[in-house]
């Protein structure tokens, strides 16, 4: 490791830039599902030791100099491992888009390593060659993934924090600071063994101390895990019971092109199947759920759809159904706007009582941010549709419906926002529908999936999960999964539930107690350098 740390320190232009490129990638293992959290003990140090022996200069290039290029490099590596799996997307239409796939990917990656740029530099404007200076790039960093979470609409997918969630026992730390408060500690935990090495005069002892400080505080947050998960009871409701479908429907892909009829007969048949010789059917169901994209057409262009859903409907069954959903009402003359991404309520009348309109479009995915000036350069968003959708109000996130215990309805990666899915306090349950179709075959759904179970943890509600081919399942309030069904199994799934848990610290507080460990993060990194700069010789 002393090899490591003085090649770290002494490479320069771009045998530093591909050394910190790997160390990266290396860390990029960390994230779901591979979960190999020493590749983070390993790369992290490598950040610190070439800041480390990172050249200074003045003015404005100090901030866009050597130390931006070595964080820039560091996150271009993290995110292409991390987000490698979108480009399985090119594949669906297939042929020339192909080509684009690689430059796509690489041009994305590369956006967001800007984050992790910026941070670089800021903390090597405080460096010192003490403990300080892992927490000034910690803050710093930290800093950096919650901006990346909340800039233009945000995209939080991989936050470090998620490499100390593999196990359901690390997992409960998150109900108290949430992920963006693990964010901040794996990096702290991880940059340890820079305080080991280079070998210097301290005693080997001393030296080790540090880095047995971190693997006791993950021992703590293994132990805090499992005393959570003994010393809660989690109790299912009596008063719903809930059907998910996972139809396997792949004609999302090109909404023109749809054998609506066909494909609602599909969607009948899972709906109403006999699981076993004592099943009811919907019987005993008060809620059938389809998930996001299940109905790729509009229902008015086929308008005996909701008349056979609501003969298929039991006397109690309220359908809720991932759909497009064209504006209610236009102005003459006025533009035409985009279509909502929805989920509706259908009653056994026909009737649509109730609806949501998802509000956090993915960027380039459902919408194009600055289209206008994007669209003059042939730059478009990468869904069926020339005009993307429409953004909903995430105020009306909490459904409601007659005679049952009120949800949040999220669609998609609205489930991945920490700390900003709508109106918790009131919801009993969280809903979630998606489509991850475009991302089959790759890591993709999976990590999805693992970070809309840590929304359970952090908010102390049960989420009930529908997915069009997996992965489709139902978690505790302790985001413990209780059933689930196969990906790519065309079936459907019984479920209730859990109880909501008292309020959650995280739940309470938020992100508070991130911003306290922050700013005394930056403060350490400051009076670390001040008192670094007093030793020095006159």
């Amino acid at each position: 490791m002393t090899w490591l740390a003085n090649f770290a320190m002494l490479s320069q232009g771009w045998r530093r830039f591909v050394l910190l490129f790997v160390a990266g990638a290396v860390a990029g293992l960390s994230v779901p599902p591979f979960f190999i959290l020493p590749a983070l003990f390993i790369a992290m140090p490598i950040w610190v030791w070439a800041l480390d022996g990172a050249e200074r200069r003045r003015g404005w290039r100090r901030l866009f100099g050597p130390a931006f290029t070595i964080g820039f490099a560091f996150g271009w590596g993290y995110f292409l491992v991390a987000f490698h799996w979108l480009g399985a997307a090119f594949f669906v239409d297939g042929g020339w888009v192909l080509a684009a796939m690689p430059p796509a990917i690489a041009a994305l990656a590369a956006m967001i390593a800007l984050f992790w740029g910026l941070a670089s530099a800021l903390a090597h404007l405080t460096w010192s060659h003490g403990a300080a200076r892992i927490f000034a790039l910690t803050g710093w960093l930290t800093v950096a993934e919650f901006a990346r979470g909340h800039v233009l609409t945000g995209f939080p997918f991989d936050l470090l924090g998620y490499s100390l969630t593999g196990t359901d026992e690390m997992m409960q730390l998150a109900s108290v600071v949430g992920v963006y408060g693990l964010t901040f500690l794996a990096p702290l935990l991880a940059m340890t063994p820079a305080l080991v090495w280079p070998a210097d005069d301290r005693p080997l002892s001393r030296r080790l101390a540090p880095f047995f400080l971190a693997l006791a505080v993950i021992a703590a947050q293994l132990g805090y895990g499992w005393n959570r998960l003994a010393g809660i009871t989690a109790t299912e409701r009596q008063d719903i019971t809930l059907r998910l479908v996972q139809p396997l429907v792949y004609e999302h892909a090109d909404f023109g092109n749809v054998d609506a009829a066909a494909l609602i007969d599909r969607l009948l048949m899972l709906s109403d199947m006999r699981m076993n010789p004592n099943d009811q059917g919907l019987a005993d169901i008060t809620h059938l759920v389809w998930p996001e994209s299940s109905v790729p057409f509009f229902l008015s262009t086929y308008p005996d759809a909701l008349a056979r859903i609501a003969r298929m409907l039991a006397e109690q069954t309220v359908l809720l159904a991932g759909v497009p959903r064209q504006p209610y009402s236009l102005e003459v003359g006025t533009k035409r706007e985009p279509p909502y991404n929805a989920v509706i309520a259908v009653n056994t009348d026909g009737e649509v009582i109730a609806s949501y309109d998802k509000a956090h479009l993915v960027p380039f995915g459902e919408f194009l941010p600055f289209a206008d000036l994007l669209k003059q350069i042939g730059i478009t968003q990468f869904v069926p549709g020339a005009d993307g959708w429409s953004h909903g109000d995430a105020k009306r996130r909490l459904m409601s419906l007659p005679n049952t215990p009120a949800m949040l309805v999220l669609i998609c990666y609205e489930i991945i926002f920490s700390g900003d899915l709508g109106d918790v306090q009131g919801a009993q349950f969280l809903l979630n529908v998606t489509n991850d179709a475009w991302f089959d075959g790759s890591i993709g759904p999976a990590q999805h999936a693992h970070h809309a179970r840590l929304r359970a943890v952090e908010e102390g509600m049960s989420l009930l999960r529908a997915a069009n081919t997996g992965l489709t399942f139902a978690t505790d309030p302790l985001g413990r999964i209780t059933a689930e069904l196969v990906p790519g199994q065309m079936g459907a799934l019984d479920v209730r539930p859990h109880q909501k848990l008292a309020t959650t610290v995280f739940a309470q507080l938020r992100h508070w107690p991130l911003l306290i460990a922050v700013l005394a993060s930056l403060l350490i990194g400051f009076v670390g350098a001040r008192l670094g700069r007093r030793r020095l010789p006159q």
